[in-house]
């Protein structure tokens, strides 16, 4: 049974998740502030942490790097109501596996929590430094991928793609989206074929006919899935 630490401050919000993935067969621990968080961590083993950012004694955001840094392989999901895009990124930068904005819907939410979960317990790891699964390795300092044991070199715009896709890992990322990271600040045009050609160079350089990474949501956009055929 999966154990779920929910670090809340709103009680009865706090008290209604619990009680909603306790019903789901997960065994969840509330704690109210920073300080609690940090108790219960130390003293006991979680499975993932729901995390709030506006929290009575401190930062949630803090607190998420504290977490990370001590256990870099627990899973990590922001609840929050705060959702300008630099509070979104600056969460991925931190090393969360999913940031959700108030209000949400149940039934998302636990689907997420299963995708963090399922995340979490395999041996792959990804952070903002890089990504291993044992067969793809790649370093996000020196822009390299390493398929198989024989390194592939990675474009600047291959490595923004896959800094983007794995901060993202298990969710949609908009070909919209992808354009406006990508190019928008250099004041070049990409157009839809330009983004589809470079993705299928990247495909080409960290994928085989085994391991497969980015799946296309035709019309839509891409999901670093990272899962093994």
């Amino acid at each position: 049974m999966s154990k779920i630490l929910v670090i809340e401050d709103d009680l009865p919000l706090s008290t209604g998740l619990c009680f909603e993935l306790d019903t789901s067969g997960y065994l969840t621990v509330a704690a109210y502030s920073c300080q609690k968080a940090r108790q219960f961590i130390k003293i006991d083993h979680f499975d993932l942490a729901i995390l709030d950012i506006n929290l009575p004694d401190g930062d949630g955001f803090d607190l998420c790097r504290e977490i990370k840094k001590e256990q870099p392989e627990l899973p990590v999901i922001f609840l929050t109501a705060k959702d300008l895009e630099q509070d979104v990124l600056k969460g991925f930068d931190l090393g969360a596996d999913d940031y959700i904005t108030k209000p949400f819907h149940m039934q998302i939410l636990k689907r997420r929590v299963e995708v963090a979960l399922r995340r979490g317990t395999g041996s792959i790891k990804a952070s903002e430094e890089g990504y291993d699964d044992g067969f793809l390795r790649l370093d996000f300092h020196t822009l390299t991928a390493v398929r198989n044991g024989e390194q592939q070199p990675i474009t600047p715009n291959e490595y923004k793609l896959l800094r983007l896709l794995t901060a993202h890992a298990g969710n949609l990322v908009t070909r919209q989206l992808l354009l406006e990271k990508l190019w928008d600040c250099d004041g070049n045009y990409v157009d839809d074929h330009t983004l589809t050609v470079t993705m299928n160079r990247l495909r080409s350089k960290i994928e085989d006919a085994d391991h497969s990474y980015i799946r296309t949501v035709r019309g839509m956009g891409y999901i670093w899935t990272g899962e093994k055929l």
